[in-house]
């Protein structure tokens, strides 16, 4: 990063609490905006060293693109987490690890979802309108459950958003999604996800690459031979999708 200092803030944005990290020049103005979601269970700040991490994969971004990273509203300290967030609260056969039934769980809205998608947008309404970029230059994603909220966002904002980043997530919401989806033919997608993943099963991401695609967005799908996480080369092609996307591509 040239021996750039990142700057590391934490404020409120719209209803959540954020940590907002960039290497722009003192008084400049970011030209993208990357707002990722941690996933369930997660500290607040799980994704923070990602900016980092993206930063110096693609130095172009350095100067250019500002981080946001918000932390979900729910506390899970009664499950025994004390520190871990969620964006919504999952069934118990999920928490157990016990789940048969994905393709039910696709169909459905999550209890939950429709209160995490306002947090979300009110996050993006906030930062627009104090950076005055127009959704257009604001990418969204998130991991895991964060990426099953920002995906709803993506589909919903009243314009289409720079891009959207889906790492590990999963299909929900499916027939909502596909309507909301083909509305949104030029939203550009990266998605992640590993094979031998216990979590979110492979065959969730396939089901909801293959839904984005039929409704006519594209989809830059890289599967790995991993679980439940985020490895290198994932994060490589999301630095070559987010130089992309700054660059209006």
């Amino acid at each position: 990063m040239g021996g750039r200092q990142l700057r590391r803030v934490a404020t409120k944005l719209g209803e959540l609490d954020c940590q907002v990290v960039d290497g722009l020049a003192e008084g400049a103005a970011p030209e993208l905006l990357v707002v990722l979601c941690h996933g369930f269970g997660a500290p607040a700040t799980d994704l923070v060293p990602l900016a980092p991490e993206l930063l110096g994969m693609e130095a172009s971004l350095v100067d250019r693109a500002r981080f946001v990273f918000p932390g979900a509203p729910l506390s899970l300290a009664q499950w025994g987490m004390p520190m871990g967030r969620a964006w919504f609260h999952l069934p118990e056969s999920i928490m157990r690890g016990q789940m048969r039934d994905w393709d039910e769980y696709a169909k459905n809205i999550p209890d939950g979802l429709p209160a995490a998608r306002r947090a979300v947008m009110s996050v993006v309404d906030a930062l627009s309108t104090a950076t005055k970029l127009p959704y257009g230059r604001i990418v969204l994603g998130g991991f895991s459950q964060g990426g099953m909220v920002t995906t709803d966002v993506a589909l919903r904002l009243e314009e289409r958003p720079a891009g959207l980043c889906i790492l590990s997530g999963t299909l929900t919401s499916e027939p909502e999604w596909r309507q909301r989806a083909a509305a949104r033919k030029e939203l550009q997608v990266f998605q992640g996800h590993g094979r031998h993943d216990d979590v979110l099963p492979f065959r969730g991401a396939e089901r909801l690459r293959d839904m984005l695609v039929e409704s006519g967005l594209s989809v830059d799908f890289l599967p790995f031979d991993g679980p439940h996480t985020l490895v290198t080369e994932e994060l490589e092609r999301m630095a070559a999708f987010l130089k992309a996307r700054l660059e209006g591509r």
